[in-house]
């Protein structure tokens, strides 16, 4: 069975089609009636108690409950980066626009900077994937780098008066980075440097991590086909695994495509076939 993570992701897919764009009011109602069609998907709850308070207020002010969360300092957990991978493939072709609507459509859940900032970088690791040319291998240190970079310009933008003069997602990359050069780094020392919980600071740069670690081979992880290495080795870490292998598994899919993800896997996937349909529409009706 799949996750709220794929939930709201067919929710921000669904929404894109229908609307040819971002509709913020169309996505928190379907959001919302997703949730209450279908509660038993592992919500988080403070997510939950937004549904209620959009649900209960008519939608009148789609971003206030987001806001009171947590005395008002917002949630800072993954659930926008674990759904934003649709927003990365309608707006593929407008760098901007795919920035300015994940922003968007995490603030409906997430307002804390650290859960929006982990859905841009989430959002943009598709991005570049999508942007690799067919067929030839992955540039590891290139594709860090310009992940660096533009978390680096977001962050250095929006400055965060908690983390003055810091720029927390951009550290974890650099971190990222010395781990990547030791092919024998153990699961302790992954889970301890970048984290493997619920918080998009200690989740998404570890989704980027596991994509990027498996385009070599990993001791233990008995596959050839890199998609299903991700995928494993995101589980192994622990922590937070449907969400963490979710974003790794996004990353992974918009760099190796269909072609890489076999048929007996497909089978124990729930919504499968209509996944590949919604995928197949956002490429129809994205605009740039």
């Amino acid at each position: 069975m799949y996750t709220d993570d794929t939930a709201m992701t067919k929710c921000i897919s669904e929404s894109l089609i229908d609307k040819r764009g971002l509709d913020s009011k169309d996505l928190a109602k379907r959001f919302v009636k997703e949730y209450f069609n279908q509660p038993k998907r592992g919500y988080g709850p403070g997510v939950v108690e937004v549904f209620h308070k959009l649900k209960n207020e008519k939608y009148e002010d789609i971003w206030r409950p987001a806001k009171q969360q947590f005395d008002g300092s917002g949630s800072f957990g993954n659930g926008g980066a674990m759904r934003v991978a649709p927003i990365a493939l309608f707006y593929r072709d407008n760098y901007d626009k795919m920035v300015e609507a994940a922003r968007q459509v995490t603030l409906l859940t997430h307002t804390n900077r650290l859960g929006v900032n982990g859905a841009l970088l989430q959002c943009i690791a598709v991005y570049l994937s999508l942007h690799q040319l067919p067929g030839k291998p992955l540039d590891v240190t290139e594709f860090s780098a310009a992940l660096k970079q533009k978390m680096g310009d977001i962050e250095k933008a929006d400055q965060m008066e908690e983390f003055e003069n810091k720029m927390p997602y951009t550290e974890k990359l650099k971190a990222m980075d010395e781990l990547l050069k030791d092919d024998n780094a153990l699961e302790e020392e992954v889970q301890g440097i970048l984290g493997h919980d619920i918080s998009a600071l200690n989740s998404v740069p570890t989704a980027v991590y596991c994509f990027l670690r498996s385009q070599k081979p990993i001791p233990n992880i008995k596959t050839d086909c890199p998609f299903r290495r991700t995928i494993q080795y995101a589980i192994s870490l622990g922590g937070d695994t449907d969400t963490i292998a979710s974003m790794a598994g996004a990353i992974a899919g918009a760099f190796y495509g269909m072609e890489t993800i076999n048929e007996s896997l497909q089978k124990h996937c729930e919504f499968v076939n209509e996944t590949i349909n919604l995928a197949d529409k956002i490429i129809e009706k994205s605009v740039s």
